[in-house]
């Protein structure tokens, strides 16, 4: 097993050394500083598993140090233990408020600081396991969630609502109160242009959340939301929203990693709008649907869609879309009948480049 790596904030010496040297003799690897504006640096520089921290110190605070790791995305979610000569409860609150996961007043004894150091590396390491993207991995999420004194006021019962095909979830320039999270079926994002044509956005399917963006920047939808076929979405109010993400380090660091799984993917198709011919993006959408609603390993798929929803994702014309379908059926690469298109050749399809 990798050895823990901890940082140690205090600018006693003889506290540094004593501590230090007890978490040394219980296996940790550890690094000191004597000062806030070291320890910044250390932990920037060193990617420690966990933080002990004085409050009271010269240069930069305990406090002022929290706030500058926290601003930091890579050393906002490592775990953070204040150590204070004060027992008064408002540097205690003042503490958590900032984000601190827990508290020891000196002076500590032995066992005391290493079952707060072993209950807050439990905790984190339990933190980062994946919930499955699905209604039974969201519910074990909000249960979680549920059981930090912070989070306990936390809905418990989620509005479910239906949707048929072409049901508008949200609409652009509306004003976003939920979460919305897919328990099943197919939704595309879009957006409309003056002559109301549809440039589709994204595909997404069950486990997928929508509306995350415009509840962050508190705008209004920039894109709207309709199912693709019979839908079933979990609404999770706004302030829930805001509560997972800001009252609990640990709890906050999940809700993140489930809602951003898809960003990459974004930026991806909006550079291959920009540069990739007609063909190689209707080849990409065909293929992103299969991906995205298929994954039995058949040698063909079949999927239906009206060339209108194809051309809006591709970004192009329904009659160049029909065009470019008609040169892949003249290849064997796919065939057609109505709205129904079946994948003969994958490797083909993947293949096309112009």
């Amino acid at each position: 097993m990798e050895m823990k790596k901890i940082l140690l904030v205090e600018d006693n010496l003889e506290v540094r050394e004593n501590t230090a040297e007890i978490l040394e003799l219980s296996g940790y690897e550890v690094l000191t500083a004597e000062n806030g504006k070291v320890g910044v640096q250390l932990a920037q520089a060193n990617d420690p598993d966990l933080i002990i921290c004085d409050i009271m110190m010269p240069e930069l605070d305990g406090y002022g140090v929290l706030r500058i790791l926290n601003k930091d995305p890579n050393t906002a979610q490592i775990p953070f233990i204040f150590l204070t000569a004060k027992a008064e409860m408002s540097d205690m609150r003042k503490g958590m408020n900032l984000g601190a996961d827990d508290y020891l007043t000196k002076p500590f004894d032995e066992v005391e600081l290493l079952d707060a150091i072993e209950l807050r590396l439990a905790k984190f390491t339990k933190s980062q396991e994946p919930f499955s993207k699905d209604a039974q991995g969201l519910s074990h999420f909000m249960d979680q969630a549920r059981s930090h004194n912070s989070l306990e006021h936390l809905s418990e019962d989620r509005e479910l609502r239906q949707y048929k095909a072409k049901d508008l979830i949200f609409e652009e320039e509306g004003h976003p109160h939920y979460l919305y999270f897919i328990i099943s079926g197919k939704v595309r994002t879009f957006k409309s242009n003056p002559d109301a044509k549809d440039l589709i956005l994204n595909l997404h399917s069950a486990g997928d959340f929508l509306g995350y963006e415009a509840l962050l920047t508190e705008a209004n939808y920039g894109h709207s939301a309709a199912a693709m076929d019979k839908t079933e979405v979990a609404l999770i109010p706004k302030a829930d929203f805001f509560a997972l993400l800001y009252n609990n380090r640990d709890i906050a660091n999940a809700f993140i990693r489930m809602l951003a799984g898809d960003v990459k993917e974004k930026e991806s198709q909006l550079l291959h709008l920009a540069y990739d011919t007609v063909r190689k993006r209707v080849a990409d959408a065909l293929l992103s649907f299969k991906n995205e609603f298929h994954d039995t390993g058949e040698l063909t798929f079949s999927m239906r869609i009206p060339r209108e929803n194809l051309a809006a994702m591709v970004g192009t014309s329904k009659e160049c879309v029909i065009r470019v379908l008609s040169d892949f059926k003249a290849d064997n690469i796919v065939s057609t009948y109505l709205s129904d298109i079946t994948i003969l050749d994958e490797d083909k399809l993947k293949a096309v480049r112009w």
